[in-house]
């Protein structure tokens, strides 16, 4: 046992800190509700009936071509079609897939809360580094003897087990994350690289890393550590490395997209229902 208050008094500060922090960012991982693409996105009526009338697909990618002229529409299908969900009947927003559940938080990582969820990672393996750190010193006693017979060996010896593999494993998911943020890339957009007018470009998000730490965790660091949302944007619309595509009059978003008239809608995604969201974890 601690003998010297000080220590005592130590332990239990940095304990319950990193506690309230992984149990903070856990309940934003998993409650915030993912973002669903604006009204904006969706077909006219009767753009939605020529497209599920005609069976021409250069009809159809015209169709879509034509909806998208308003929108701030810049990736491609891998044929350069504009990118649209059948399923939910609209024109996708960049990065934007459905959503696949995270079995680490049970619930879909996206735009709203990547940012929660990196930082669950990150206090949830300083959580388990000071356990381990702790338990250390009397794992070591076990070992040499130090420890009386009873329950305490065994105790000792599976807090220090669990807390190290628990630490690695969190570790590398979130060296990972951290490469994936310094790139501005998804998870998907590791493994397939977005198509613009130009072509595939595995970097076409990527800004450099100050400006892409920014993206996720805002302009003002003070608030980098804390589960509150400051990432950057609306989640419809991303910078990207090269604005030479923003000039192109197909896509044009400067004359008709209004930034003002953003209605970002947030819904909670329940097991059947279908969302998309920017896919950020596998």
């Amino acid at each position: 046992t601690v003998q010297n208050g000080f220590e005592k008094a130590a332990y239990l500060v940095v304990f319950h800190l990193f506690f309230v922090m992984f149990v903070w960012t856990y309940c934003k991982a998993i409650f915030t509700e993912p973002a669903e693409p604006s009204r904006k996105f969706q077909l006219s009526r009767a753009d939605k009936e020529r497209y599920e009338r005609e069976e021409r697909p250069e009809v159809q990618k015209q169709i879509l071509l034509d909806a998208a002229k308003k929108l701030p529409v810049y990736t491609r299908t891998a044929a350069g079609a504009i990118r649209y969900c059948d399923r939910c009947q609209l024109i996708k927003p960049d990065r934007c897939h459905h959503c696949s559940i995270c079995d680490t938080v049970n619930n879909c990582i996206g735009f709203s809360n990547y940012k929660f969820f990196l930082l669950f990672l990150g206090y949830s393996m300083l959580y388990c580094l000071f356990v381990a750190t702790t338990v250390l010193q009397y794992f070591i006693m076990f070992w040499t003897g130090g420890l009386s017979d009873g329950r305490a060996k065994f105790h000792v010896l599976f807090l220090l087990f669990v807390a190290v593999m628990f630490f690695l494993s969190l570790m590398f998911l979130l060296s990972y994350h951290c490469w994936l943020v310094s790139l501005n890339r998804s998870t998907l957009e590791a493994f397939s690289a977005p198509v613009f007018q130009h072509g595939a470009d595995k970097n076409g998000f990527n800004l450099g890393v100050w400006k892409n730490l920014t993206q996720v965790f805002g302009p003002k660091k003070k608030y980098w550590l804390l589960p509150i949302f400051t990432s950057v944007g609306d989640g419809h619309s991303f910078p990207m490395k090269s604005q030479s595509e923003s000039h192109n009059p197909l896509l044009s978003n400067e004359e008709h997209w209004d930034e003002g008239e953003s209605d970002v809608e947030y819904s909670a995604t329940a097991s059947g229902t279908t969302s998309v969201t920017v896919e950020m974890e596998s």
